[in-house]
């Protein structure tokens, strides 16, 4: 045991040689007023040429950007429009994900609604959204989780559906 211990402090203590022994603000140039590419030659990145790509693949299209958000944007926007009267607690574009916040219609104060709405897909098909419906009631004074039927998640699916079928139809037609 006392060896392992000793052979990894002489490690750590090798692989601390080559710490800098002055912090530099990271100007781009060192205190002479050298550019630190002309001394270094080009930095480079441990993840190539194109850096680290989490969302999508590397298809370019013809601007020569590449593609990061893989939900179908008339589904996305269709979805924005649908749940707009909502309030919205987290929307991320790149993951296709819309939370919202309680809602209670002005007629009916007694019971809420939460949706969560996921663009799962990339083409505008039935299968690329995801709704699922939260409602509570309120009992003496509580809010207390209710089921919702099924059908509410299906009817929402099918508005944000149809919204973004007409998005797609003005644009084509504009």
């Amino acid at each position: 045991m006392k060896h392992l211990t000793l052979f990894l402090l002489c490690v750590a203590l090798v692989g601390c040689a080559g710490v800098q022994k002055e912090a530099k603000y990271p100007t781009g140039m060192d205190r002479d007023g050298v550019k630190q590419d002309d001394i270094y030659g080009e930095k480079e990145s441990i993840f190539g040429e194109d850096g680290l790509r989490i969302f999508g693949d590397r298809k370019s299209d013809s601007a020569g950007s590449t593609d990061v958000i893989t939900v179908n944007s008339y589904l996305w926007r269709a979805s924005l429009d649908t749940v707009s009267f909502m309030p919205l607690t987290n929307v991320d574009p790149f993951g296709g994900v819309i939370l919202t916040d309680w809602y209670s219609d002005p007629d009916k104060q007694d019971e809420r609604y939460k949706l969560n709405v996921f663009v799962i897909g990339s083409q505008l098909r039935s299968d690329a959204i995801r709704v699922s419906a939260f409602q509570q009631k309120k009992k003496l004074g509580k809010w207390v989780d209710v089921n919702v039927d099924s059908s509410i998640a299906t009817k929402i699916e099918d508005a944000i559906l149809t919204r973004a079928r007409q998005i797609r139809i003005a644009k084509n037609e504009g």
